[in-house]
């Protein structure tokens, strides 16, 4: 038994004064002569022996009588030990993509939501965050409006991400009881590396929903062009053996196509719809699947494509960049060093520096100005008595790459950094039997930049570094056959396509992610991204012919936004949630070590409900001290 005043409980001390006073209290009796009657010194006796056990009645019924009203006041409990002790309560509530699959009728995260509101005590302070809010030390009532009207999201912590929040929530009070529960459906995609959560105190509550299969599109492409069409390529996963689900196709909100695509057996299945070569659309693929709905929908957007300007200044042979850079998707010009048109410079994308022997300083300054200016600079020495220090002094202005000693003795390029970004979609798998092309001689250099391609001594071939790209060989053919070998399409091409970052069909909310828009804006002028009634301003780099637009942050809505200067409209982007909330498969909540897991948030809070339980005895006490005094009223009545 536990007191809530343990200090009342001195007051029993003053329990030994009565019994002091009974015990020192002697009667003197004065002795009177009086006839000796044996009859009447017999009744005396016995009324002396009745008074004392009257006494001594009354001395223990008042005692406890006081005892019992000092134990009432001193109020005595019964409980668990740390009862008592302050606590902290951390509620996680998972608030994902995941969250809307419904069960018995009502979506996961409704049904969290509801399930707090009715059974958290209104007088209960306490903390909760999602994967975006936090709202601190509140009750129930300050934030209920907020939980009903919070809306699922595609941003998910993970599990050891949530216990370093919750610890960054918690106070740095030691005597506190720290809480942290947990009300989620553990996607996968919250594991942690760690299956066991640092924190005490930690429980679970799973909800899970009855029905797993999503449907959902995953991705899109563009595909085969054939005449003046072209074929639309739609990734649906999820559908079983046989399953069948229409598809419906629209341009803004005007249906242009509708199909159906039925499952064959493989977790995806891709369906092919026909779209007009060339024409401008603001697509929207639509699908209906009731288990989770914000992936029923794919935005994507083709727009006019621009072409990136592409300019070879060369005193070597530079055909074979002619056939690279075609018409139908570069603007490609070359000229001879003797005969460059300055002007034209500053419009390009790209400017390829082909067998120069010196770079001259009028060159190198306008040069340092378009790479400044988000230019791309391709570099590729000469076969000939090479000026390596006007080379070294152009590259040092924009690059950490040195050209050193020129070595002679055939060498192959055999080394491909797959994952550069030149190369990383380019090879369905790692080649190993490749046709490599070789070089005679080529330059040694000191360099910090990214090695695309190497020699099979490990010497760089190809570096890059910023936006520069330079090779340590010249490429004639009588030094080198990487003109005529199967790298020198996609190596050009890609630096080519990498310098005016066209609008892939659509972005990805969330992944870092940048598109040039072909513009050339005023000083103090900015671009702007709208969808109806949002609209903001990303973030964004001026150059001298485009404007790169970044993203990360925003937006944070799925769709097709358009491109905004001032109230002109330049091009259309579209973006889409990450799909990884669709995929619906589940941790198990009992391999946390000592996190408890309950079945229910009724559950939970029942189990804390009696943690910190508290069962109170005073009341007993008052009704033995009424007792007693009721007790000793009947001793005062049945005794003379």
């Amino acid at each position: 038994m536990q007191f809530k005043h343990p200090e009342i409980l001195w007051a029993l001390l003053l329990l030994l004064i009565p019994i002091l006073i009974h015990l020192l209290q002697l009667r003197r009796f004065k002795k009177t002569p009086f006839t000796n009657v044996a009859m009447l010194q017999r009744v005396v006796s016995e009324s002396r022996k009745s008074q004392n056990l009257k006494k001594w009645l009354l001395l223990f019924t008042r005692l406890f009588l006081l005892a019992s009203l000092i134990i009432a006041f001193a109020q005595p409990f019964s409980s668990k030990l740390d009862a008592l002790t302050k606590r902290e309560t951390l509620i996680y509530l998972d608030n994902s993509f995941s969250m809307q699959v419904k069960k018995d009728g009502m979506a996961l995260l409704g049904k969290s939501i509801q399930d707090l509101i009715q059974i958290i005590p209104e007088t209960t302070n306490f903390t909760l965050f999602t994967n975006e809010q936090t709202f601190q030390n509140v009750t129930i009532k300050q934030i209920q409006n907020n939980l009903l009207s919070l809306e699922t999201s595609a941003k998910q912590l993970r599990l050891d991400q949530i216990v370093l929040k919750a610890k960054s929530l918690f106070t740095e009070d030691d005597k506190t009881i720290k809480e942290l529960l947990i009300i989620s459906d553990l996607q996968e995609r919250m594991a942690t590396t760690n299956d066991v959560l640092d924190i005490e105190n930690l429980h679970i509550v799973q909800t899970l929903p009855v029905k797993r299969n999503n449907i959902y599109i995953d991705s899109l492409f563009l595909g085969q062009v054939d005449g003046n069409q072209v074929s639309l390529n739609l990734q649906v996963v999820g559908l079983e053996n046989n399953e069948t689900i229409p598809i419906s196709l629209y341009d803004d909100n005007r249906l242009i196509a509708k199909t159906a695509v039925k499952g064959g057996g493989s977790e995806r299945t891709i369906s092919v719809l026909s779209l007009e070569n060339g024409k401008s659309i603001k697509g929207r693929a639509v699908i209906e699947d009731q288990v989770l709905t914000y992936d029923n929908q794919f935005h994507f957007t083709i727009n006019e494509r621009s072409k990136p300007k592409i300019l070879a200044i060369s005193e070597e042979d530079a055909s074979f960049l002619e056939r690279v850079f075609p018409k139908s998707d570069f603007d490609f010009l070359k000229f001879d060093l003797n005969n460059l048109n300055y002007s034209l410079l500053e419009s390009q994308n790209t400017i390829i520096l082909n067998g120069l022997q010196t770079i001259p300083n009028s060159l190198a300054t306008v040069l340092l100005d378009f790479s400044k200016n988000g230019g791309s600079i391709v570099l590729i020495p000469s076969a000939k008595a090479l000026d390596i220090n006007s080379y070294n002094l152009f590259l040092r202005q924009i690059t950490p790459i040195t050209l050193e000693n020129s070595l002679g003795g055939t060498e192959k390029i055999t080394k491909i950094a797959f994952q550069h970004p030149l190369f990383e979609n380019v090879f369905e798998k790692r080649v190993t039997n490749f046709d490599y092309p070789e070089v005679k001689s080529f330059y040694r250099t000191l360099s910090n930049g990214s090695v695309a391609l190497s020699l099979q001594d490990g010497s760089p071939f190809l570096i890059t570094a910023q936006n520069c790209y330079v090779f340590t060989a010249s490429l004639r053919a009588e030094n080198s056959n990487f003109i005529n070998s199967p790298l020198v399409v996609p190596t050009f091409f890609n630096i080519g396509e990498q310098s005016l970052k066209n609008p892939t069909l659509y972005q990805t909310i969330g992944q870092k992610q940048s598109v040039d828009v072909n513009h050339r804006l005023e000083q103090d002028n900015i671009l702007k991204l709208g969808k109806g009634e949002i609209e903001f301003i990303p973030l964004q780099q001026s150059f001298s012919n485009k404007v790169r637009l970044t993203f990360e942050e925003n937006p944070s809505k799925d769709g097709t936004y358009v491109v905004l200067r001032d109230n002109d409209t330049l091009q259309n982007l579209s973006f889409n949630f990450p799909r990884n909330e669709s995929k619906l498969n589940y941790l198990a909540a009992t391999g946390f070590g000592t996190a408890t897991v309950h079945s229910s948030i009724s559950e939970l809070f029942r189990t804390l409900q009696e943690d910190t339980s508290i069962t109170d005895y005073w009341k007993w006490f008052v009704i033995f001290a009424l007792l007693f005094a009721v007790l000793e009223l009947l001793i005062q009545k049945l005794f003379p």
